[in-house]
C-alpha cells in the first residue's frame, strides 16, 4: 500500500486555472494564453489526446448569417433561448460571434472542411434546429493535436495527468484546486486568482450499450460528472439535469459518435416492421430532435415493432456516402473502417443496424452572462453548450472572461487543515484493505441507473433508486485501490455517483414526458412547466431542488 503521508505535496500558483485540457479547456486556454496573465491547464490525461476531442471529431455547428432561410442569430437566439435551457441572448449571442474566429483558427491548423462546387460550405440540419448549421469535416482524427500544439505554443502552464478532486472555495469565491498525479501519487494544491470549470458537458458510465461495456461509448468514457460534481460540491448551482440527458444511435454492439452526420444527410431509420417510424415522432423525422429521435426508438420497441433496427443510407449521393463512411465516421473514431470490415457494413449496399446507446447526463452551472456562477465568484463555466463548436467556444468565452476577473480578484490564503483533510480523503482508498473493489463499487451504480433511470422510468422506481444510491454512497470509505489508476478510477466513480444522485433527484421533480426518457406515470407533456427553470444545489450540507422562473430577455 502507498503512504499518502510520505507523497510529495506539490504547491502552485496561477492567475487562470483551466481544468480540463478537450475542447472545452483548449478554447478557454487560447483566449487566456498570451494576455498578461499566468495560465495553468490540467487535465488527467495528455493535452493532445484527451477529452472526447481526442478520438477525432467530424462536425462544427456554425451560424454564418449567409442568407440561407434559418442562418442568422436571432433564429439561433430564439432557438436556443428559452427558461428551460438556462440560456440569456448574450450567451448565445458570444458563441455565435466566437464560431467564426474558431473556424479560422482550425483552417489554419489543417483542419479541412467539406465545401460545395460553388465554394461554400457543405453543411446539413439536424437536432431539430431551423437552420442547416452543421459544417462537415474531413481530417476531424487530426484535430486534437494540432490543437494541443497551438495551446503549447502561447505560453500556457500545462500540468497533465492531475486528477481534480477538490474546488478549494474562500469566502464564496473560488480559490483554486486540490488533486492528485495519477501517474505519480503527488499531491498537488493550486491557487488561482480565477477557475474554468471545462471538465466536460457530457458524463458517461451512467449505463452500457448491448456490448455491456462501459468503456465502449459514443463519447469519452472518462468524463463521469466532474463537471457537475465539483461544481456542486463547490457551491455552485446546477441546472439542466432534467432536461438534458442525452442517447443516440449507434451501430449495433459498437459505441461511436458521428451519428449526426449520418442522420443529417438523409438516413431513414427503419423498424422491424419495415416502417419509416419517425414520422410518427417528429416531422422532422430522423433530423427532428434527438430526444425524439431516442425516445420515439424506445417506444417502437417497446411495442414489439424492434429490434431490428436499420438506418438506410443506399438513396443518398455515392459522393456524400464516400465521405460519410470513409472521412467522417473514421473522424470520429479511428477504428470505424474496422469495424466495419468485421460488420460487413457497406453505406452503398444495405442498411445499417443500429440500437440506442447508452445513457449520457448533462448539467451545466447557472452563470450570470459573463459565464460566471450565479453563486460562487471567480468560477467560469466551460463546457456550457452542446457538441464540439458549443465547447470549444464556450470555454473561449469562459477563459476571456476569466482574465477580466483576474483584476478583481486577489490570490486568496489557503485552509491548511482542510487541505490536509482532502489529502487523506484522496488517498483512503489506498489504504483501505479488505474493502469493496472499485470496479463494483461502480458497477452497482450502473446497475441502479440502468433499472430504474432508463429510457421508461416512473416516480416509484425513481424513489427507490435514490434509496439505493445512498445506500451506495454510505459505503464509499469501503472503496479500496490497488495502485494509482485504480484511484483515479474510484474519484471518477465518486463523481458519477454524486451526478446520478442529483440527475435522478431533477428528473423525480419534472413530472411530464418532454425529453429523452419517457415517464410512464406522467406519460404527457406538462406546458405549466414551459417557463420553469429548475436549479439543483446544496442547501444545509444536502442536495435541493427549487423550481425557477427565469425572465429571459429579447433582443
Amino acid at each position: 500500500m502507498h503512504d499518502s503521508g510520505e507523497m510529495a505535496v506539490i504547491t502552485h500558483e496561477t492567475d487562470v486555472l483551466v481544468l480540463g485540457a478537450g475542447a472545452s479547456g483548449c478554447g478557454a486556454a487560447l483566449a487566456a494564453g498570451g494576455k498578461g496573465v499566468r495560465v495553468l491547464l490540467a487535465d488527467k490525461g495528455k493535452l493532445e489526446s484527451c477529452g472526447s476531442l481526442g478520438g477525432g471529431n467530424d462536425h462544427f455547428m456554425a451560424v454564418l448569417n449567409s442568407g440561407a432561410p434559418g442562418d442568422d442569430a436571432q433564429t439561433a437566439i430564439d432557438f436556443y433561448c428559452t427558461p428551460m435551457t438556462g440560456y440569456t441572448p448574450a450567451h448565445v449571442r458570444q458563441w455565435l460571434d466566437t464560431m467564426p474566429r474558431m473556424i479560422s483558427m482550425l483552417k489554419s491548423l489543417g483542419i479541412e472542411f467539406l465545401h460545395n462546387p460553388d465554394g461554400s460550405f457543405y453543411r446539413t440540419t439536424g437536432f431539430g434546429q431551423p437552420g442547416s448549421w452543421w459544417t462537415h469535416i474531413n481530417n476531424g482524427k487530426y484535430i486534437k493535436r494540432r490543437l494541443g500544439g497551438l495551446v503549447r505554443s502561447r505560453g500556457v502552464d500545462i500540468l497533465e495527468y492531475f486528477q481534480c478532486t477538490r474546488l478549494l472555495v474562500s469566502e464564496g469565491r473560488v480559490a483554486g484546486a486540490a488533486g492528485f498525479h495519477v501517474l505519480d501519487g503527488s499531491f498537488h494544491v493550486i491557487r488561482a486568482r480565477a477557475v474554468v470549470l471545462a471538465l466536460g458537458r457530457l458524463a458517461g458510465r451512467v449505463s452500457v450499450n448491448s456490448s455491456l461495456n462501459p468503456f465502449n461509448s459514443a463519447f469519452s468514457p472518462f468524463i463521469t460528472g466532474s463537471q457537475i460534481a465539483l461544481g456542486y460540491e463547490a457551491g455552485a448551482e446546477i441546472i439542466t439535469l432534467d432536461t438534458e440527458q442525452e442517447a443516440t444511435l449507434i451501430p449495433k454492439g459498437w459505441g461511436c459518435p458521428g451519428m449526426n452526420g449520418i442522420t443529417s444527410s438523409g438516413a431513414r431509420g427503419i423498424n422491424a416492421l419495415g416502417e419509416r417510424y419517425m414520422a410518427k415522432y417528429h416531422p422532422m423525422m430522423e433530423v427532428g430532435p434527438r430526444c425524439l429521435l431516442v425516445r420515439g426508438t424506445s417506444q417502437e420497441q417497446s411495442e414489439g415493432n424492434g429490434p431490428p433496427f436499420v438506418l438506410d443510407l443506399t438513396h443518398i449521393d455515392k459522393d456524400i456516402l464516400h465521405h460519410l463512411q470513409y472521412d467522417s465516421m473514421p473522424g470520429d473514431k479511428e477504428t470505424w473502417n474496422d469495424y466495419c470490415a468485421q460488420a460487413g457494413i457497406d453505406f452503398s449496399t444495405k442498411p445499417m443496424e443500429v440500437e440506442l446507446s447508452e445513457l449520457y447526463i448533462n448539467g451545466i452551472m447557472y452563470l450570470k452572462d459573463n459565464f460566471e456562477s450565479r453563486s460562487v465568484n471567480g468560477l467560469f463555466g466551460g463546457s456550457m453548450f452542446h457538441d464540439f463548436s458549443g465547447s470549444i467556444c464556450s470555454g473561449y468565452i469562459a477563459g476571456t472572461h476569466a482574465v477580466e476577473a483576474c483584476s478583481r480578484y486577489a490570490l486568496a490564503d489557503m485552509d491548511d487543515e482542510k487541505i490536509q483533510q482532502e489529502k487523506e480523503r484522496v488517498f483512503l482508498p489506498l489504504h483501505t484493505e479488505d474493502g469493496i473493489r472499485q470496479e463494483k463499487f461502480e458497477a452497482a451504480i450502473r446497475q441502479v441507473m440502468n433499472y430504474y433511470m432508463g429510457y421508461v422510468r416512473s416516480g416509484k422506481g425513481m424513489h427507490v433508486a435514490l434509496e439505493k444510491l445512498a445506500f451506495i454512497e454510505s459505503r464509499k470509505n469501503e472503496v479500496m485501490a490497488a495502485s494509482l489508476h485504480e484511484l483515479m478510477r474510484a474519484h471518477e466513480s465518486f463523481h458519477l455517483l454524486r451526478t446520478c444522485m442529483l440527475t435522478t433527484m431533477a428528473s423525480l421533480e419534472r413530472r411530464e414526458t418532454r425529453f429523452v426518457y419517457r415517464r410512464s406515470d406522467y406519460p404527457d407533456i406538462d406546458h405549466s412547466y414551459d417557463d420553469k427553470l429548475l436549479v439543483v444545489f446544496c442547501k444545509e450540507g444536502a442536495p435541493y431542488c427549487e423550481w425557477r422562473t427565469p425572465l429571459v430577455p429579447q433582443e
